[in-house]
């Protein structure tokens, strides 16, 4: 069906499904029958046509594991802090809220290409909001995802080194001349330069689809071995919870950064959809509701058990309020470890790739909207560089803390909430509004524009700007409070 054909026959459904008088922004309905997946490749939507050429090389398997591979990364170990801070009550309606948010969000990124004829997330904030939209962009994205890659190396260290002390004798780790070898900063050094620095130096995402369905595989593994082994640990590595942290507790904005971190994975999407083979917006939007559950699933099992089991105790990572010669644990730090050296090359693809379009914008000219004509590729020596010194500068950071309870707050409360809840809906009005003629709808029509596309954008962003003050506030002021008294480290 053509656009000039397409005629508004029935009432919206939801904020993407808004009539307008020239509807330009509405697809044809869709046959029940053609949202199995063996049908999705022939579906239209702007654009988007059979003939067209494959834009990835990623099928929808391998898109799956790494888009739940990017969100479940370092942010689910920090659930059972998150709830901690939200109050249990609190936690589990922000966790459900947020999924929702989250889901919308992504799904409105790829509408927001489509609607803007351009092929990534920059390039659309840029077409709706010119030169200050791509910077806004640039920065919360990169910030983000350089602050997972810091996040990472953290983990590394937390885990690593206890799993290789409880299986290797003493006389190695301890006594030996090779004992130094096992401390936190040599792990976390050695480990990033052998496996995270030469997967990260890749430049074809989908060539990262099995490192990430391993990574994935651990991560439940994880999930698993919290849940059984946390009822069983000592009484005196527990706290009970206070009323607020039953119910709704004062640091609920802390909580809900904590969250959004770890459901966060915006910086990655256009990607992903891009690497898809004949990119259909209908598959990639069952994507994301499958990859979006299942992490919401996973979140709230952490969550939940390492909350009840803890209380007051838990800590940024809950895999720290464990002993560290609890070897069923040390084969989830293992894991986890491993997930994160494994997770790392994806965040350096997208800090890359924003440096890329850092280099683009200052030594070519753009035009009034930031963007640039053609396709701008680094040079091998450029990639090479600029790879290196993100993931030692990042690994850098790691060697000097082990509090990632404050990492995971400050980035979800700034970056997160930027590029998850306040740009894209903005970009989705701005675009909407575009579309259409506004003075030649009619009232009712008008009231539904408003109704499915103004207030929904609008109420998110808000929520998104109250996030990003409200917790990055009290973070810092916790922070500051603690003055290091709040001992984040494994439990020796």
């Amino acid at each position: 069906m053509s656009k000039e054909t397409r005629q508004y026959t029935s009432v919206p459904q939801g904020p993407d499904d808004v009539p307008t008088a020239s509807s330009q922004l509405q697809e044809p309905p869709v046959p029940e029958e053609e949202f199995e997946l063996e049908s999705l490749d022939s579906l239209d939507f702007e654009n988007n046509t059979p003939d067209q050429p494959e834009k990835g090389k990623s099928n929808m398997r391998m898109a799956f594991m790494n888009m739940a591979n990017s969100i479940l990364g370092a942010g689910i170990i920090g659930q059972p802090f998150a709830f901690k801070n939200s109050g249990l009550v609190g936690g589990l309606v922000s966790l459900a809220v947020l999924t929702f948010l989250i889901d919308w969000t992504l799904r409105l990124i790829v509408k927001n290409t489509l609607l803007s004829k351009t092929n990534s997330y920059q390039d659309f904030a840029a077409h709706c909001f010119g030169k200050f939209g791509r910077i806004l962009l640039l920065f919360s994205v990169g910030s983000f995802a350089y602050g997972g890659c810091m996040a990472f190396c953290v983990i590394i260290g937390d885990t690593i080194p206890h799993v290789l002390k409880a299986f290797i004798p003493e006389s190695i780790t301890e006594s030996s001349a090779f004992g130094w070898l096992f401390s936190r900063n040599i792990i976390i050094t050695i480990f990033t330069t052998c496996i995270s620095y030469p997967l990260s130096l890749n430049k074809d995402i989908s060539k990262l689809a099995k490192a990430s369905g391993f990574a994935l595989f651990g991560m439940l593994i994880i999930v698993l071995i919290t849940a059984i082994r946390g009822p069983f640990v000592d009484k005196d590595l527990k706290k009970p919870l206070t009323t607020q942290q039953w119910t709704v507790n004062t640091n609920i904005f802390q909580g809900i950064s904590v969250i959004s971190f770890a459901l966060v994975c915006h910086h990655n999407t256009t990607f992903i959809y891009n690497s898809l083979k004949n990119s259909v917006k209908l598959k990639f939007d069952r994507l994301t509701h499958i990859v979006c559950f299942i992490s919401m699933i996973c979140c709230l099992v952490m969550a939940v058990n390492g909350l009840l089991n803890f209380g007051g105790n838990t800590k940024g990572n809950i895999l720290n309020n464990f002993k560290s010669d609890d070897n069923w644990i040390n084969v989830a730090r293992f894991c986890f470890g491993l997930n994160m050296l494994t997770t790392f090359p994806l965040e350096i693809f997208v800090v890359r790739d924003v440096m890329r379009d850092v280099v683009y914008f200052y030594t070519h000219d753009t035009n009034e909207h930031g963007n640039h004509s053609g396709h701008f590729e680094l040079s091998s020596r450029q990639h090479f560089f600029i790879t290196s010194f993100l993931v030692f500068s990042s690994m850098a950071v790691s060697l000097l803390t082990c509090n990632l309870g404050i990492i995971l707050e400050l980035i979800g409360a700034t970056s997160a909430s930027l590029m998850a809840y306040i740009i894209p809906p903005l970009c989705y009005l701005k675009l909407s509004w575009e579309q259409v003629d506004y003075k030649s709808l009619t009232s009712s029509e008008k009231r539904q524009f408003h109704l499915y596309k103004t207030l929904p954008s609008v109420a998110c962003a808000l929520f998104g700007l109250s996030v990003m003050v409200i917790s990055s506030f009290m973070s810092i002021r916790t922070s500051l409070k603690s003055s290091g008294e709040d001992d984040h480290c494994v439990v020796d």
